[in-house]
């Protein structure tokens, strides 16, 4: 039985991969900050919940922790918590504003994935996938004739593209572990007033992929729901 572990997995994103991967026969940790929302949603899915607040050490420690004592490994970490912060003139942007966003979109993946590699290394295929986005993608973020070149979010895009570059170091890194990123594509979710033309299950096809591809996959990938992409 693979053991999936996902952050930001009350709602949006992370509960449809949730879902999926529940289909798929995964049994799914669902990490959720608030305990309520993370409660039912475990109890609507058939997941079970563990508390996690990527920004806080002594939450993501206890949340290993609390994998350790009960299931003991996990095979899968999906690194799915994300904001967006603030959106267009980035002219009164301060420095809080960056740190909020960078302590969950970068900060809290390395936060996470440091207190649960011991627990994948109790695995034997242990996967990470780190949702970023082509929003963080130079090339796409200049090209006309994509959506992501008419989005001026500078913080959210920043901290993906630095998470991207992180996961192929990670890649490069670890070698008993594959690490890859996921593109999920503009998908319609809370972080975008749900204005995105695809639907959340669209964008969960490159995460599902990600985690049920067989031993032996690449690593250090950058996928989206149409295949490998190259990221610039």
């Amino acid at each position: 039985m693979t053991i999936t572990f996902i952050t930001g997995a009350n709602k949006g994103l992370g509960r449809e991969t949730a879902r999926r991967l529940i289909g798929h026969g995964h049994t799914v940790l669902l990490g959720a900050r608030d305990p309520e929302l993370g409660r039912e949603a475990a109890a609507a899915l058939g997941a079970r919940h563990v508390p996690l607040d990527v920004t806080d050490d002594a939450s993501v420690a206890a949340a290993a922790a609390d994998v350790a004592a009960h299931e003991g490994r996990i095979d899968v970490l999906i690194n799915n918590a994300g904001v967006h912060g603030p959106l267009g003139d980035p002219s009164g942007l301060t420095a809080a504003d960056a740190l909020a966003v960078l302590d969950v979109n970068l900060i809290g993946v390395i936060r996470t994935t440091t207190a649960f590699l011991p627990l994948l290394r109790r695995s034997d295929d242990p996967v990470i996938i780190n949702v970023s986005s082509g929003m963080g993608s130079l090339a796409l973020t200049h090209d006309p004739d994509r959506p992501e070149s008419r989005v001026v979010a500078p913080l959210y895009t920043s901290s993906k593209a630095a998470l991207t570059m992180l996961t192929t170091q990670y890649a490069k890194a670890l070698e008993d572990v594959r690490v890859n990123a996921a593109d999920p594509g503009y998908t319609a979710t809370d972080l975008n007033g749900h204005s995105g033309p695809q639907t959340v299950t669209e964008g969960t096809d490159a995460i599902v992929s990600l985690a049920t591809e067989p031993p032996g996959a690449g690593t250090g990938r950058f996928v989206s729901r149409h295949g490998e992409i190259a990221w610039s």
